[in-house]
């Protein structure tokens, strides 16, 4: 029965992380720690968003921009590994406090931006991936954070689904190679990684077909109303 609820939860996050970007590990993770507990779950969901961010690559390969991914993964690399590494140094609930506020702060500050037609260079993107490289290996996901710098940097629809997905398929996989070389990569987590995975990237495709029938004033939408409730929900966990 667990395999079969992550199996389903998966389609519908990676659908959803196929729709705006992001999403995909706030809805997962949950099932997961019920499935197979919190310790588990961590590595579990680094192979299932690696397997979730290659859909959305291959759904929109030929949108994608490669200089700014391959600029961003450039730095977002070894700071995922670092993350990793201090994972557990980190006093319980400060990440979350932090990221959730930053997270609603996010949506005037991306409004005012976009008003004001500021764009990042290809310069801060790469600067930019070191930090948000180590968040991600700290936390489950920081896709509320990357979705907004590659939109700053200009990139919209498909062009941003791309992209932001090649750039966390880099940080993914490092996470999933720091995982390994902590031993924390048993046979029974990567199958259950590749199933929930599987899942995701089936999603990706879906969500695929549901960005093409969106305006993309709706779209933008999608996006600060999925930062808010990123925002929420971390702000929650850190005060449980």
């Amino acid at each position: 029965m667990d395999y079969v609820m992550v199996l389903v939860v998966g389609l519908v996050a990676g659908t959803v992380g196929g729709v705006v970007g992001t999403g995909s590990s706030l809805i997962l993770m949950p099932v997961l720690v019920l499935a197979w507990g919190p310790v588990e779950a961590v590595p579990v969901m680094a192979i299932a968003a690696f397997l979730g961010n290659l859909g959305r690559v291959a759904a929109w390969r030929r949108d994608v921009d490669w200089r700014a991914a391959g600029a961003y993964a450039a730095t977002a690399i070894p700071g995922a590994v670092l993350g990793v590494r201090t994972l557990l140094a980190v006093p319980p609930g400060l990440v979350e406090t932090a990221l959730g506020l930053f997270f609603l702060a996010m949506i005037p500050a991306r409004r005012w931006l976009a008003r004001r037609a500021f764009k990042l260079s290809l310069t801060h993107v790469l600067l930019l991936g070191a930090p948000m490289g180590f968040l991600t290996g700290v936390v489950v996901s920081t896709g509320p954070l990357t979705v907004p710098l590659f939109t700053a940097y200009g990139l919209d629809r498909g062009a941003l689904l791309g992209t932001e997905g090649l750039g966390s398929l880099a940080i993914y996989g490092a996470k999933v190679a720091a995982f390994r070389g902590f031993g924390a990569l048993p046979a029974k987590v990567v199958l259950e990684g590749l199933l929930a995975g599987g899942a995701m990237m089936a999603g990706s495709f879906a969500g695929r077909a549901v960005v093409l029938a969106l305006k993309p004033n709706t779209f933008r939408l999608l996006i600060d109303g999925l930062m808010g409730l990123s925002g929420v929900t971390l702000l929650w966990a850190a005060m449980r």
